[in-house]
């Protein structure tokens, strides 16, 4: 390695401390530098080697940090990602890019006028059920596929006490977990040709969205987009329905979600040995002459740790980073899309020169 990226983390909270703290300390070639928190114990006790400070601005002012990392509440991502960017820092941000399509494009705008590498956290790309998909599709063995079914569901029946589940801009689970599944449909099929999205609140008390039903039209595919914080089956992960893709040439079921959060969770370190292995693989249905009959799927490990492998050869070496502005430009819009159409119950044209 040519040299080591010193990287600065805003925020310590779930995302700060789960994902982007554990990916970056272990990646070669980079070193987490800085920890900007109000929980200096809490960082110290995981990471002893990095330094923490109290505020995004101390960081982003030390010469010696390369790459500035924005975990923090989705209403400040904008903010904090343009100061990083005026300060001549590199910057990855976490998922969601921005409140809305205007900020994403100031952020790509300031990326660009600043020539610093700009990157979105979509690492659900790197999911391993989400990787055996994409072979299945490229590999043609679902042929033409006509409906794709999407789910992130969980059984959460209580409202718990956190920003994303109160009131206010970019909170609620259209933000959380929309870009996640919008960022592979997109990934899979492109852009499509309408939104249609319905988002509600359906808990008891209930501040914020927690359940979208969201339909994305293609010429002949539809692509269901789900999640729900009222479904029981999801807390057993052999019930949970993740994917259900069917095609020409067959179908792809497949429950439970990739196991690298909950191994992150429990403080397992990314890319040991069997990293990624999901023990609940899909099943392949395969439709031919003689019927359809199960064949054996692929089963590759989810890759968390290749984002920001490959982050950092955008840095050092000029290649494409492993989620581009442009590419979270577009999730912004599909989710801005899906806004308009829960507020007037209708489909929104894509793309709707509303959403640039």
């Amino acid at each position: 390695m040519a040299r080591e990226l010193n990287v600065a983390l805003v925020g310590f909270g779930l995302a700060g401390s789960v994902f982007h703290a554990p990916l970056v300390a272990c990646t070669p070639g980079l070193r987490l530098h800085t920890v900007v928190s109000r929980d200096p114990a809490k960082v110290r006790a995981a990471h002893p080697r990095a330094s923490v400070v109290g505020d995004p601005a101390t960081a982003f002012a030390d010469p010696d940090i390369d790459l500035v990392v924005v975990a923090t509440p989705n209403d400040t991502h904008a903010p904090l990602a343009l100061a990083a960017l005026e300060a001549g820092k590199h910057v990855v941000v976490d998922k969601p890019f921005a409140l809305d399509v205007v900020q994403a494009q100031a952020v790509i705008d300031a990326a660009a006028s600043a020539r610093r590498v700009l990157s979105v956290f979509h690492n659900r790309r790197w999911d391993a059920d989400f990787l055996a998909l994409r072979a299945l599709l490229d590999g043609g063995a679902l042929g033409d596929v006509a409906e794709l079914h999407s789910h992130f569901d969980r059984f959460r029946p209580q409202v718990p006490d956190r920003w994303r589940d109160r009131a206010g801009a970019g909170s609620g689970l259209w933000y959380d977990l929309g870009p996640h599944l919008v960022d592979q449909a997109v990934q899979l099929f492109g852009a499509p040709l309408a939104v249609h999205a319905d988002l509600a609140q359906q808990r008891d008390g209930a501040q914020a969205t927690d359940y979208f039903h969201v339909q994305l039209r293609y010429r002949r595919l539809r692509v269901v987009l789900h999640a729900g914080a009222l479904v029981p089956a999801a807390a057993l992960p052999a019930h949970g329905l993740r994917f259900a893709v069917h095609g020409t040439g067959g179908s792809w079921i497949k429950h439970g979600l990739d196991p690298q959060e909950d191994a992150l969770r429990a403080g397992m370190l990314p890319g040991g040995e069997g990293w990624g292995h999901d023990p609940r693989p899909g099943t392949w249905l395969r439709a031919g002459d003689d019927g359809v009959q199960q064949a054996p799927s692929p089963a590759p490990a989810g890759d968390y740790p290749a984002y920001y492998a490959r982050l950092r050869d955008a840095i050092l070496e000029g290649t494409a980073p492993p989620v581009t502005g442009e590419e979270a430009l577009t999730v912004m819009r599909v989710i801005e899309a899906g806004l308009r159409s829960d507020a007037g119950r209708r489909e929104v044209p894509f793309p709707d020169e509303r959403t640039f």
